[in-house]
């Protein structure tokens, strides 16, 4: 993974004519443009835009918003999420639709590119043409660059990439003196033309945007030397992998092993660890990721169909094969078969895998003659399959077959230094998801989320965080509030039938737990750490998240 210090943004074409708007937004005059300059059929070099006056202090508070927005960002420690909020942010500050941040590292590093609404053949468009154009003249000038249609602009309308893409509105502006990098706006979500509150906006983001992420990547540096996911995420293809935990890193030294070695796989773990997430992971770091990638949730198969579902079946093999069926493993062909809650398998089903895994051969539902197969088969499952093969639930033979490299997924109680950072991840991804305007996670919050236990572990984190940012915007609140992660602690902690929630038990417990220990030692917060063998730090996120105080009598 790269990281780096001087930035693109580019705002791409023909996607999904939507865009994340910003909170905070403040109503602003609309420019006027010359009809015959849009319409007329010689681009005239004379193109300009003006705006109608402006109030100077909506603009001044809309700068403010935007600047302390960027103030809160700057307090990441990751790079990705800082860019991705990064994006989102100025994006939905001028009604943007698409964007794209290219980072180069000043200090001759490698570079780093995050997008926003644009498909993966956008995206290659958009980086084949950097060299040239509107970007290389923003780059090369060291100025901003507005223009209302580069269609019909004489600057651009020769360009193959602006006639292929009949790129209209466009305002560009460099980043740092002299350039380190260029803020790239194109399209809008409103149906007139950048306008200067849009380029004032632009030039303060970029203006504040450099030194920003020099302090982001100070501490990121600071921290990937201690953190033990850096060298394999360095190695690795990881999109989406977020943490840095040693359990995560235990995890993905065992992905780096597998991933290249063409044998099965077995990932056990609670509900909710990642283990499809995890067996993707291995799909995509193989000599197999050309492949398909065939997910088969074994626990969703109805009992009668699963053996057709999974190898297929010839027509009049049963009442619904009316012509041939191909199944699961067919789709996988030359890819990874996934089979997840591999334990809920029928017998007869068992029976038939061990097979294909044997020889690499299976007999489709009514077929006479064996199929050949080249599939790779990951299995995961959330029970104990040894239990399983003690009450012959499970074939002992099939269970040595598919584990030859297993994989342990941790819960989240076992990486709790990663649930901030999930939490942040979960909260931003949220936000794109249902089109909200952009939101974070208040400190408040955060500690809440950190000591909270999440017997769901990932899962429920994601779900949780995701119904706080939906209660956030309901409320029209500039970020999210511990009330909106945990509601049931502002009002009775009780459920639909009037008793207390398991989650809300469990929190009242820990604080009484807690606050014993604490007066137990005279709050002496070390001792109490020791004593229940607990990190410090997280003792006092403890202390805050439950507003534990000292009783001064």
């Amino acid at each position: 993974m790269a990281y780096a210090t001087s930035a693109r943004v580019f705002v791409g074409v023909d996607a999904p004519q939507h865009g994340v708007r910003g909170s905070g937004h403040v109503a602003r005059d609309r420019p006027v443009v010359d009809a015959r300059v849009l319409h007329g059929r010689s681009p005239p070099a004379y193109t300009r835009v003006v705006p109608a006056p402006a109030s100077s202090l909506s603009r001044v508070e809309r700068e403010r918003d935007l600047y302390r927005r960027l103030l809160q960002l700057g307090e990441e420690v990751e790079i990705e999420p800082f860019l991705r909020e990064a994006l989102t942010l100025i994006v939905g500050a001028v009604d943007g639709l698409h964007g794209y941040l290219e980072l180069h590292d000043n200090q001759g590093g490698p570079g780093w590119w995050i997008t926003h609404g644009l498909s993966p053949e956008q995206v290659e468009g958009v980086r084949h043409a950097i060299s040239r154009g509107i970007i290389a003249e923003a780059l090369a000038t060291g100025r901003t660059i507005v223009t209302p249609s580069a269609l019909l602009d004489p600057r651009f309308d020769r360009l193959e990439s602006v006639r292929l893409s009949r790129i209209e509105a466009v305002l560009c502006t460099p980043i740092g003196a002299p350039p380190r990098g260029v803020l790239y706006l194109q399209g809008q979500a409103r149906p007139d033309f950048f306008s200067g509150d849009d380029q004032a906006c632009a030039e303060t983001f970029a203006h504040h945007l450099a030194p920003l992420v020099d302090r982001v990547l100070a501490r990121h540096r600071e921290r990937s030397i201690t953190d033990p996911t850096a060298p394999i995420r360095a190695k690795l293809r990881l999109p989406d992998v977020v943490g840095r935990s040693p359990a995560l890193a235990a995890v993905l030294q065992q992905v780096a092993l597998v991933a290249p070695l063409d044998v099965n796989v077995l990932l056990t773990g609670e509900s909710g660890t990642g283990k499809s997430q995890v067996a993707r992971l291995i799909h995509d770091n193989s000599t197999r990721a050309a492949g398909p990638f065939v997910d088969v949730n074994c626990a969703a198969l109805p009992e009668n169909l699963i053996e057709s579902e999974l190898f297929g079946a010839v027509a009049g093999a049963h009442s619904t094969a009316t012509k041939r069926m191909g199944g699961k493993v067919e789709a996988a062909e030359a890819g990874t078969l996934f089979l997840d809650e591999i334990g809920e398998l029928t017998p007869t089903a068992q029976a038939k895998l061990l097979q294909l895994l044997q020889s690499k051969e299976y007999y489709p539902l009514g077929a006479q003659r064996p199929v050949r197969a080249d599939v790779r088969v990951v299995a995961a499952t959330n029970t104990d399959l040894r239990q399983a093969v003690a009450e012959r639930r499970f074939r002992e033979d099939l269970l040595y077959r598919i584990q030859v490299l297993p994989i342990r997924m941790p819960s989240l109680a076992e990486r709790r230094q990663d649930v901030r950072v999930l939490a942040a991840f979960f909260c931003t991804r949220a936000c794109e998801r249902f089109g909200a305007p952009h939101l974070a996670l208040s400190p408040n919050a955060l500690q809440a989320a950190e000591a909270a236990e999440w017997p769901g572990n990932v899962r429920e984190l994601a779900h949780a965080v995701e119904a706080a940012v939906i209660r956030a915007t309901g409320e029209r609140a500039t970020q999210v509030e511990r009330a909106h992660l945990f509601p049931d602690a502002q009002a009775p902690p009780s459920g639909p039938s009037g008793e207390m929630t398991f989650q809300a038990a469990t929190r009242a417990f820990q604080a009484d737990f807690l606050r014993q220990a604490l007066e137990a030692n005279g709050w002496n917060v070390v001792e109490t750490a020791k004593h229940l063998d607990l990190a410090r730090s997280h003792v006092y996120n403890l202390i805050r998240a439950f507003g534990l105080e000292r009783d001064r009598k």
